[in-house]
């Protein structure tokens, strides 16, 4: 059977002299790893299509559940992403966490619109990178089935509060009454607890429309870092690599 689809090259692995195994998150089939032949060469119709972080149409076959890249036509090479080593690492991470994160057998389109986006917003640094980071890392989150309840205080239903507190391990709010000095939850202000609010609530179309900075934006950043590792409960290299180099 051969299919048609677009996909985002998450990651290419040199087989042999020419060859690559790649896996992508294409539109129709979510997550497949192809065996891409003469991949490596530049006048092969896979070279340059067939690249991490490039979005292209694809030509895959699938023969007894394996795939095999045909051809790959680039739509968007991304080429920002490689100029500056912060994005490229973010980047991958987030390639990384797709790989780990989306469910088999569930519907694509969401996580590839989310991370062309996020994509896109890096690339163009249209919001800063620790803010693009934290509405990845959420809205990922959510669309696995992970969207903590931050609707308001779990035990009184107060919506907000000059400082609300999150649990990473019950993905709940408590305010400042309700907590009375409780374990293992993370202070937030309104700043912080507004823009995750967002980020997990908002329609897709809007998920980059606002801006925090500051200690908000840090608590933001923070925040959503913990939850998704904790929520995952593994780390990921690329990620200790990304915060290497943001230090």
């Amino acid at each position: 059977m051969k299919i048609l689809t677009k996909g985002l090259i998450l990651t290419e692995l040199s087989l042999g002299e020419n060859d690559k195994i790649v896996t992508i998150l294409t539109e129709s089939n979510g997550i497949v790893r192809c065996f891409a032949r003469n991949a490596k060469n530049i006048k092969s119709s896979t070279c340059i299509g067939s690249q991490s972080l490039c979005y292209s149409r694809l030509h895959i076959y699938i023969r007894r559940d394996k795939y095999i890249l045909d051809s790959a036509e680039p739509l968007n090479v991304f080429y920002e992403l490689r100029s500056d080593i912060e994005k490229l690492a973010l980047a991958q991470y987030f390639c990384e966490l797709l790989i780990n994160i989306v469910p088999e057998n569930s519907e694509p389109t969401p996580y590839l619109r989310l991370a062309l986006n996020s994509l896109y917003f890096i690339a163009h640094e249209k919001r800063p990178l620790p803010l693009i980071k934290a509405v990845f890392e959420l809205r990922l989150l959510s669309l696995a089935g992970f969207m903590p309840n931050l609707v308001c205080c779990d035990e009184c239903k107060t919506y907000e509060s000059d400082i609300m507190y999150f649990s990473c391990s019950d993905g709940i709010l408590l305010c400042d009454e309700c907590y009375n000095g409780k374990s293992g939850y993370i202070p937030l202000h309104r700043g912080a607890l507004t823009s995750m609010r967002h980020s997990i609530y908002t329609d897709f179309e809007k998920i980059f429309s606002f801006n925090v900075t500051g200690g908000s934006l840090k608590e933001f950043s923070d925040t959503a870092e913990r939850y998704l590792l904790y929520t995952v409960g593994k780390s990921f290299t690329s990620l200790d690599f990304y915060n290497t180099i943001t230090v």
